[in-house]
């Protein structure tokens, strides 16, 4: 009886109902289930390890081979695993590390390696709509989105290559850009996929579902109209903007 009282004053001091406490203490109990109680770190080797790098896969963080061996390049993937989910990357795959990585990777099972093709809004607490929208733009439109994406992001995390179409998307908004996704990445010097022709590359359905999510109004940019590679880029200017956050290997701008 004690212990419901105090789980009853927790509840209202956090503003959490009933129903999402329980739903968040259920998660907590799978993703238990799911991993050890080890806190998993650089060196550290087994299942455990082998259950990390499946599910970091399955997000598009981890390109190596799912051998259970936590080495540099598992450090490194689940540092940007941390960093685009809004925990502190520290490449330590602790129980709040691997909660997130749980609820977000729900449908993976061991033995698949595909990556995402369903967002992980949940865990980033976006409010999307969940039926389909265009926003009036026309088909055209909508495949240039497609192919900006696959053109400049291929390669990127998922979260990423969303994250550059609502950069679009948000010029589009703005007053000092065309009114237009096609009118947007067709504007001189804007997007160096138009400039070195990979604009023309036949998107892949990651890349067309990628400017799905952000017509639905997921935005992991936070409203950023601009972006850059800091490895790649040889604009000057663009390192004037004020850096707002990086998302895989890109930095975003406002």
């Amino acid at each position: 009886m004690r212990r419901r009282f105090i789980v009853a004053v927790i509840v209202l001091m956090m503003g959490l109902s009933y129903v999402t406490l329980t739903q968040l203490m259920l998660s907590d109990h799978r993703a238990t289930e799911t991993f050890s109680k080890a806190i998993l770190k650089y060196g550290a080797v087994g299942q455990d390890v082998r259950e990390l790098q499946g599910r970091l896969k399955f997000l598009g963080f981890y390109k190596g081979e799912i051998d259970g061996d936590f080495g540099y390049s598992t450090l490194t993937s689940v540092k940007s695993f941390q960093r685009n989910f809004g925990m502190t990357p520290d490449g330590v795959a602790g129980a709040k590390t691997k909660l997130k990585l749980y609820v977000a990777t729900k449908s993976w099972k061991p033995g698949t390696n595909e990556k995402l093709t369903a967002t992980p809004s949940t865990i980033l607490k976006q409010n999307k709509p969940q039926t389909s929208s265009h926003r009036g733009f026309s088909s055209q439109d909508l495949k240039m989105m497609a192919n900006a994406v696959y053109g400049e992001a291929r390669g990127e995390p998922y979260i990423g290559q969303v994250a550059v179409a609502a950069v679009i998307l948000n010029r589009v908004d703005h007053p000092s850009f065309p009114s237009t996704p096609s009118g947007v990445i067709f504007q001189p010097g804007a997007f160096t996929a138009v400039a070195d022709g990979q604009i023309w590359l036949t998107p892949n359905q990651t890349a067309v579902k990628a400017v799905q999510d952000a017509l639905n109004g997921w935005d992991p940019s936070d409203g950023c109209i601009y972006y850059f590679n800091p490895v790649t880029a040889t604009s000057k200017w663009i390192w004037s903007r004020p850096q707002y956050k990086t998302i895989g290997k890109h930095v975003f701008c406002r």
